[in-house]
């Protein structure tokens, strides 16, 4: 039966569609805007049975075009936290997932969607709660509505919803996104570039480089969805985290020595780089002053309550796998 990944072509959905071939899948059709057209790279080494144009895509679904589908992973979005047109945020991340859902529903089709950990915002308490939600951009803020509309209707569906927090993902095939691509795509990029890493000074109580997110591998985004897919039984709205915080030094720290072991060199501690000059800290910019969460911490409670037991990878281990990757595309 067809599978359905919208934002195929970026980050997450291209890794999700390859992931699928992976597991034998050719029936996928890939939905996504290609007006920014180098995004098509992510999906030249995958099988897809058509493409769509994002414009076109709902009301043809709505219509049955497709036949029975097995399922629906909604992966597109407006996903810049900075941009500032609201009008347009919540015409992408609300009211066209809304259709989306809405037409998911009437064929009774699972709806597997990306929420964010955005929507936690201002908040230091990271729980799938609405007391935990403050977000504190349209961005989050798109996320966060959408949210609460599954929330009212889940109760009364037959069938799967289940959306996903995801918090700081980084892995292959997230070049496109520019500056909001992961920090580890651009320290291994600074780094290649610079022979140093730059990381932001002390803000907020939080030390130079301390500031701790959680970071979370591409490879276990795609194990949670896939893991869904094979169980439609469950519904619900989830965190996608390790669970772990780790500080963005602990990134810096493992992008540069997984390099310095590609040529040999032994690996060094995070005070043996800060001295050599190969970490630098720079003041703390003043437009991300009041908009940036310097700590980040997924609750996994609910996601291993539904079923969900599999390990993550810690930083070191993911950072590792994603650097060799990056130099494999070179």
């Amino acid at each position: 039966m067809t599978i359905i990944v919208t934002g195929a072509a970026g980050f997450i959905g291209s890794n999700l569609v390859k992931a699928l071939n992976d597991r034998g899948e050719r029936d996928v059709i890939a939905v996504d805007n290609l007006t920014h057209a180098d995004k098509f790279r992510n999906l030249v080494d995958c099988e897809i049975a058509d493409y769509l144009d994002k414009t076109e895509f709902v009301a043809r679904f709505a219509r049955g075009d497709f036949g029975t589908v097995r399922a629906v992973f909604h992966e597109g979005a407006c996903s810049d936290t900075m941009e500032t047109d609201g009008r347009y945020m919540m015409d992408n991340n609300y009211r066209y997932s809304s259709e989306l859902l809405d037409a998911c529903l009437a064929q009774r089709v699972p709806f597997l969607y990306a929420s964010s950990a955005a929507i936690y915002g201002g908040s230091d308490v990271f729980r799938e709660e609405r007391e935990c939600e403050r977000p504190l951009n349209v961005y989050g803020y798109s996320k966060f509505l959408f949210d609460q509309r599954v929330r009212r209707i889940m109760p009364g569906t037959a069938s799967q919803i289940a959306g996903f927090r995801y918090f700081n993902v980084y892995g292959p095939r997230e070049s496109h996104k520019g500056r909001m691509a992961s920090v580890a795509f651009h320290n291994f990029n600074q780094f290649r570039a610079d022979g140093r890493v730059k990381l932001f000074a002390e803000y907020n109580g939080y030390e130079r480089g301390q500031q701790t997110r959680d970071f979370i591998s591409v490879e276990d985004v795609v194990k949670v969805k896939l893991d869904f897919l094979d169980h439609p039984e469950r519904s619900g709205i989830f965190n996608l985290g390790t669970g772990r915080a780790q500080p963005f030094n602990d990134i810096a720290k493992s992008v540069i020595n997984t390099l310095r072991a590609t040529e040999g060199k032994a690996p060094l501690s995070l005070e043996a780089l800060v001295e050599q000059g190969l970490i630098e800290y720079i003041p703390f910019p003043d437009a991300l002053r009041g908009k940036y969460q310097c700590f980040t911490q997924a609750d996994p409670q609910h996601l291993r309550a539904a079923g969900y037991t599999a390990p993550f990878l810690t930083v070191e281990q993911g950072v590792e796998h994603y650097v060799h990757w990056l130099i494999g595309q070179l």
